[in-house]
């Protein structure tokens, strides 16, 4: 496995624990007594494991990274609601939806991109 290789489980391992710091510092500082206010560390927690789980010699890669591209348009679709609060103004909560819709559908492009990628090799192999 060459760094190209690593590129999207270390993406997806470092994405993981961004959302999951994201949504116990928010809920440190916010104070917050909702269960919801976890929401990033929840939808963290699982792309954490299926990028470390995608990196292991005997490691099934593409059913983990399949797995990790869910979780991200779980994130960016729970990150629509953003647009349902944003007249109440920017908040904590508000701004964590925000955050998941922006890199949720950041990290799904980045993830299709490279699966079409992967899928085009694989095909270019065969080939030959």
């Amino acid at each position: 496995m060459d760094k190209q290789d690593d590129f999207l489980p270390n993406l997806t391992t470092a994405y993981g624990m961004i959302l999951v710091l994201w949504g116990l510092i928010v809920t440190t500082v916010s104070e917050s007594q909702s269960i919801s206010s976890f929401a990033p560390a929840f939808l963290g927690l699982p792309l954490l494991v299926s990028g470390e789980m995608s990196k292991s010699p005997e490691a099934n890669r593409k059913l983990w990274m399949h797995v990790a591209a869910t979780f991200g348009v779980l994130g960016a679709l729970g990150g629509t609601r953003f647009f349902m609060v944003m007249g109440d103004g920017l908040n904590y909560a508000s701004s964590s939806m925000l955050m998941m819709f922006v890199t949720g559908s950041a990290y799904t492009v980045v993830c299709v991109r490279s699966f079409i990628a992967a899928r085009k090799a694989s095909e270019a192999s065969a080939v030959e």
